[in-house]
């Protein structure tokens, strides 16, 4: 794997050459024509992933974020800003941090449900000065990280820096499509990202002192990704069975329903990530039997050691109201939900 990985880097650097070539090119096509719009996704990416081509709305490259040979290049100021704002850890208690990581930037339901769940740990979980946000969309490009596996792996490096890895824990949020081959899409076009696969994770968290994780994976055919990365002292949630897609994750959505029934329903009613997932399974169910889907089977993979480790941690938590979820503004926004469905 670690090998393949490797070429394939090779291979994206030859791409990304030419990217900058053709990209800085079409950058300014974009920007020199009125209306013009930057490219869709390739049909073979979205269809697999379970998106609906028709609905995906045009999005221009925003006049700023400079071109995208620079928006590659600031990632890396774009980290140190955003690790700089980190607060130092509390002494005396566990520590909770949270990586928040939305991967597709052709649509909002993915940046709307990492922005949400950042305020929800900021304000109901005492997360507040330990969260990173990472975040593929036209409308944070010129002041967020992107949602990219080098950046997500600085985000580790830098948590695992600041945490006491014997009893901090680190939350992990990717949300995201996912495909049948349990790869999790990966996209801010024209930039070329890697996709990020469950042996990736695995890797990197191979690399990283971070004993105690809950790992939340927002997409299709996430249970894919549990043989890689379950170990003792891991929490895995996924929104779907290896062999299951899961639902909300289109245009017409603000949030995914996993995210909804998990974070916006689940984690407002309980300071329990056992209660929470408890109650968005039997909302999902309900939703799916009402709208004759194939049941997406949302997973829950723990160990007595990250039960442990979050029991303490919920003993020294300062639980905050419940937080009203409201999706970013948009041309044709819908009514935003709330905590009461």
């Amino acid at each position: 794997m670690r090998r393949a990985r490797v070429l394939r880097r090779a291979r994206v650097l030859l791409i990304f050459v030419a990217a900058f070539l053709l990209g800085a090119g079409a950058a300014y096509f974009w920007h020199a024509v009125p209306g013009r719009t930057a490219p869709e996704a390739p049909a073979t990416a979205s269809s697999e992933a379970g998106s609906d081509s028709d609905a995906q709305d045009e999005r221009r490259w925003p006049d700023d974020a400079g071109s995208p040979e620079e928006v590659m290049y600031a990632q890396p100021e774009r980290m140190r800003e955003a690790i700089a704002r980190l607060a130092p850890r509390t002494s005396g208690k566990v520590n909770l941090y949270l990586i928040a990581f939305a991967a597709d930037g052709e649509e909002d339901v993915f940046r709307n449900e990492a922005e949400y769940v950042v305020r929800l740990f900021r304000e109901r979980f005492d997360a507040a000065g330990h969260t990173l946000l990472l975040v593929n969309h036209p409308a944070t490009l010129a002041r967020l990280p992107l949602a990219s596996l080098s950046n997500l792996e600085t985000a580790v490096a830098a948590v695992s820096e600041r945490m006491d890895p014997a009893q901090d824990i680190l939350f992990l949020l990717l949300t995201s499509h996912g495909s049948r081959d349990h790869v999790l899409y990966v996209s801010m076009d024209p930039l070329p990202l890697d996709q990020i696969g469950p042996d990736d994770l695995a890797d990197l968290f191979g690399k990283y002192p971070v004993r105690n994780k809950v790992i939340v994976i927002s997409a299709c055919y996430s249970g894919g990704f549990i043989d890689a990365l379950k170990d003792d002292a891991t929490l895995l949630i996924t929104a779907a069975r290896a062999d299951r897609a899961s639902f909300g994750c289109g245009n017409d959505s603000d949030i995914t329903d996993f995210g909804r029934a998990f974070f916006v329903e689940g984690l407002n009613h309980h300071d329990s990530f056992a209660a929470a997932f408890a109650e968005a399974n039997r909302l999902i169910d309900e939703w799916e039997s009402r709208s004759g889907e194939e049941h997406s089977y949302p997973r829950w993979v723990s160990t007595p050691r990250i039960e442990a480790a979050l029991a303490t941690w919920r003993a020294g938590l300062r639980l905050g109201p419940p937080v009203p979820f409201a999706p970013a503004p948009k041309t044709d926004a819908g009514e935003s939900l709330t905590v009461s469905r």
